[in-house]
C-alpha cells in the first residue's frame, strides 16, 4: 500500500484528504506537528507528499526544499495561494505539481496518479479487461470474440480511464484533465471525436454500446 504524507494545517481538510486517500487505496499519514516535517517524512518514508504553502513556522517552500535534499519523495502542492509566481516558485523548489483549492477530488486522485506513475512508484497492469473487452496497453489494441482492432494514443488512453473505473461516471473534464498527463494536447471538441471514433471501433468488435453517454455528466462504462 501506497502511503501518502498530509502536510496541512487545517484540520477539516486534513481529515477530509486522509479519508478521500484511505478510500481510493493509500495509506494516508497526515501531519499534525508542523516543527520538522522532513525529519517526520524520512522517518515514515512516504511514496509522495501533499504539501500546503501557508503552515505554522517554515512555509512549504522551505519544507519543500529540505525534503528534495533529504527524501526523494515526489511533492504535490495543494494550497489556496493560486498566483502563477507561487506555482513557479513550488516547480523551480522541486514540487511535482501544484494544485490550487478549491480542487476536484476525482482531479487530484488524477494527479496523484499521475505523478506516481512518473516516479516510477505505480505498478500498472499491461492488459485490463471489462465485459468480454481486452485492452492490451503496450500494444495499443482491443480484442474481442469479434476480433481485434488498433488503437491511437488517445482513443488508448480513453479508454484505460474508463475501464480502470468500470461503471463509475468520469467527467470530461477528468478525462481531459487525464490527458494532458499524458502529455497529450486535446480540448473538448478533440474529445468527442476520439469518444466517436473509439466506439465506431468497439462497434466492429460487438461493443457498440459499451461506452455511454450521460448527458451533462461524463460517459460510463457499463
Amino acid at each position: 500500500m501506497q502511503k501518502i504524507m498530509i502536510v496541512e494545517d487545517d484540520t477539516a481538510i486534513r481529515e477530509e484528504l486522509a479519508l478521500i486517500l484511505k478510500n481510493e487505496g493509500y495509506l494516508p499519514l497526515p501531519v499534525t506537528d508542523f516543527t520538522d516535517v522532513p525529519r517526520q517524512a524520512e522517518q515514515s518514508c512516504p511514496d509522495l507528499i501533499l504539501l500546503d504553502i501557508g503552515l505554522p513556522g517554515q512555509d512549504g517552500f522551505a519544507i519543500c526544499k529540505e525534503l528534495g535534499r533529504s527524501v526523494g519523495a515526489p511533492v504535490i502542492f495543494v494550497t489556496s495561494r493560486d498566483s502563477s509566481l507561487d506555482e513557479v516558485q513550488a516547480l523551480s523548489l522541486g514540487g511535482d505539481d501544484y494544485i490550487a483549492k478549491p480542487y476536484s477530488i476525482p482531479v487530484l486522485m488524477a494527479r496523484i496518479k499521475a505523478v506516481l506513475r512518473r516516479k516510477g512508484k505505480v505498478s500498472e497492469p499491461d492488459i485490463l479487461e471489462v465485459r468480454g473487452l481486452r485492452l492490451d496497453l503496450i500494444k495499443g489494441a482491443i480484442a474481442a470474440d469479434a476480433g481485434t482492432t488498433t488503437l491511437t494514443r488517445n482513443e488508448l488512453q480513453i479508454l484505460a480511464c474508463l475501464m480502470e473505473r468500470p461503471g463509475e461516471i468520469i467527467s470530461r473534464a477528468d478525462l481531459i484533465e487525464t490527458l494532458w498527463d499524458h502529455q497529450i494536447y486535446i480540448d473538448d471538441n478533440t474529445l468527442s471525436v476520439n469518444v466517436t471514433r473509439l466506439r465506431g471501433k468497439l462497434s466492429e468488435l460487438g461493443l457498440g454500446d459499451l461506452i455511454k453517454t450521460r448527458r451533462g455528466m461524463g460517459y460510463q462504462l457499463i
